[in-house]
């Protein structure tokens, strides 16, 4: 397997590395041969992973920046290709999804600060390193949408919104920066992370899935390599589900 995904001399940034889908993307780039800058807002929690990483016979930088602030961008770009020179997958999985009383009940600070996580965030850093990539020697980019955006939600509308734009940006960036550059989108579903500590148990369970069951974090790893990977070489601008048959 780790032959088939080979990864050897490239180069990933993950936003929200550190725990999570990332940290378990992160992993898995890294058996496979990749190296790895990670960054979150919380640079100890990079850190930590970063010191797996190297423990794995891999490289590894990290880099503090709250992703849905513009103008710290420009800084994590040029941090990323001055510890490797170069970046050859980008996967944008920094998110958040709070839940709304209400539509009526949104307030203008939480739709901003949804949209510019998972909205705005990843349209910059699409733009900044996509246009190196394209200049260079191309790359593959994936961004991490949601179940939420195939299937919305009033609770998460602002996030389902953001997503699905997301979802557009995803084929829009392939033609944008083709043919050197590959951009697509995994879907996760409901998934057991650090977040789903605080769900109730029959949110855990998900019932209403064709798998009736939450997927283990590990479980997104081998769409995320199929599409870092030389394997996904004619995929582009599409949208991989990973979420046990959502209902």
């Amino acid at each position: 397997m780790t032959s088939y995904f080979d990864l050897t001399g490239k180069v990933a940034l993950i936003t929200g590395g550190s725990r999570g889908l990332g940290y378990q993307m992160a992993k898995a780039f890294a058996a496979h041969g990749a190296d790895l800058f990670i960054t979150s807002r919380k640079l100890e929690t990079c850190d930590k992973v970063a010191a797996e990483i190297r423990a794995m016979g891999r490289k590894a930088a990290t880099h503090a920046c709250n992703v849905a602030n513009w103008q710290e961008l420009d800084g994590l770009v040029d941090a990323a290709y001055a510890a490797f020179g170069k970046v050859d997958i980008l996967v944008n999985n920094a998110g958040s999804s709070p839940l709304a009383p209400s539509s009526l009940e949104t307030s203008e600070q939480l739709f901003d600060r949804i949209v510019a996580l998972n909205f705005k965030a990843p349209f910059r850093l699409m733009s900044l390193v996509g246009s190196r990539m394209a200049a260079g020697e191309g790359g593959s980019i994936i961004n991490v949408s949601s179940a939420g955006a195939l299937r919305p939600r009033p609770q998460i509308a602002p996030y389902a919104g953001a997503k699905s734009a997301l979802n557009a940006l995803t084929e829009a960036f392939a033609f944008e920066y083709a043919p050197k550059v590959r951009v697509n989108t995994i879907s996760p579903g409901r998934f057991l992370t650090d977040v789903s500590k605080a769900w109730p148990e029959e949110h855990k369970a998900n019932p209403t899935a064709a798998l009736k069951r939450s997927g283990q974090p590990e479980e997104i790893v081998t769409a995320a390599l199929y599409l870092a990977s030389g394997r996904s070489s004619f995929t582009t601008g599409s949208l991989v589900r990973v979420d046990g048959g959502i209902a």
